[in-house]
C-alpha cells in the first residue's frame, strides 16, 4: 500500500500520523528530494527517508509534531558523526515534518430529536460525524441524513466498533439513565477528548451514584460533562444542539465561553460626542 493510500486509511479511521518529506538535498545523501515517510503516534513508520540515525532523529521530532501540531523543517549533515552529524556520506538534507490530522470525530449516541440535530449541525461545522444507536432503525441515513458512519450497537460495544482517540467527542443523547449506566464504564476507559451526557442534573446525579456503586472511580466519573452544553435557555432540539456544540468548540479551541461584547472606554467615562 502506498503512502497516499495509507493516508486515506488513516483518515477513514479518524487517526493521526506525521509525514516527513525530504525537501532539499545537496551532495551525497541516502535518499533524494521527494522521499516520504509516515510516522504513527506509537513510533511505527511506513516508507523511508534513509534509515539509520537520520530516521531515528526524524521519528523523535515527528512524535513531538504530533503532540504540538507545529510543522518544522529539519536540517541534517552527513559529514562527521563525532560532531553530531547523522552520517558520513558527505551531503546535506532538509526534511519537512507535518502532522496529518483528519477531521475531529463527533459521535452522536442516541439518534432521537436532539441527536439528529447535533449530527446535522456537527456535519455543517466540519466534524466527521458518527451516529450510533442500539435501535437499528435510528442509525440510518434515512433517519439521520448526512452522517459519515452509522453504527447499530449497544453503548458499551462502541469501542469495538470504531476507533476512539484524543480527537473523538462523544455526545450521549440517549433515552434514559439506564442506558448510560450500562454503557459509560467502557467509554470512560477510552482517551476520548469529551464525554457529554444529556439530561437534568438529577438524572446525572442518579447515574453517577449508580456508577459509583458499580465500582467506577470518582476520577473516571469526573470526565463526564453533564448536563452538557452552554446555558442558553435552549428549548428546541436545534437550540440544544447549538448549546452542546458551542461547548465542544469552546473546549477544543481553548475559549472561555464569556460574552465578547465590549463597551468602549470613551462611553464608560462619559466622553461620547
Amino acid at each position: 500500500m502506498g503512502i497516499y493510500e495509507r493516508l486515506a486509511v488513516v483518515e477513514r479511521e479518524g487517526g493521526s500520523v506525521a509525514m516527513a518529506t525530504v525537501i532539499r538535498t545537496h551532495g551525497s545523501v541516502p535518499r533524494r528530494q521527494g522521499s516520504r515517510m509516515l510516522i504513527y503516534p506509537d513510533g511505527r513508520i511506513e516508507g523511508t527517508i534513509g534509515g539509520g540515525e537520520l530516521e531515528n532523529r526524524v521519528i523523535e521530532e515527528a512524535l513531538q509534531v504530533l503532540k504540538d501540531g507545529k510543522p518544522r523543517i529539519l536540517e541534517y549533515s552527513f559529514r562527521d558523526p563525532e560532531k553530531g552529524d547523522v552520517g558520513v556520506c558527505g551531503g546535506e538534507m532538509e526534511v519537512f515534518v507535518e502532522a496529518i490530522r483528519p477531521r475531529s470525530t463527533l459521535v452522536v449516541i442516541g439518534a432521537g430529536h436532539v441527536g439528529k440535530a447535533v449530527a446535522h449541525i456537527a456535519s455543517w461545522l466540519g466534524f466527521r460525524v458518527v451516529v450510533a444507536d442500539d435501535r437499528p432503525d435510528f442509525a440510518t441515513p434515512g433517519a439521520v441524513p448526512g452522517a459519515d458512519v452509522y453504527l447499530s450497537c449497544e453503548l458499551g460495544e462502541l469501542p469495538d466498533k470504531m476507533k476512539i482517540n484524543e480527537e473523538t467527542y462523544l455526545v450521549l443523547t440517549t433515552r434514559g439513565a439506564s442506558v448510560d449506566i450500562d454503557g459509560l464504564p467502557v467509554l470512560l476507559d477510552t482517551p476520548a477528548a469529551y464525554i457529554g451526557v444529556i439530561g437534568s442534573r438529577r438524572r446525572w446525579e442518579t447515574t453517577a451514584q449508580k456508577l459509583l456503586e458499580k465500582g467506577i472511580s470518582e476520577e473516571k466519573i469526573s470526565r463526564v460533562t453533564s448536563p452538557m452544553g452552554i446555558e442558553l435557555n435552549a428549548e428546541t432540539p436545534e437550540e440544544i444542539a447549538v448549546s452542546i456544540l458551542a461547548e465542544i468548540i469552546m473546549l477544543r479551541c481553548g475559549g472561555t465561553g464569556e460574552a465578547m461584547a465590549h463597551t468602549p472606554i470613551a462611553r464608560v467615562h462619559g466622553k461620547e460626542g
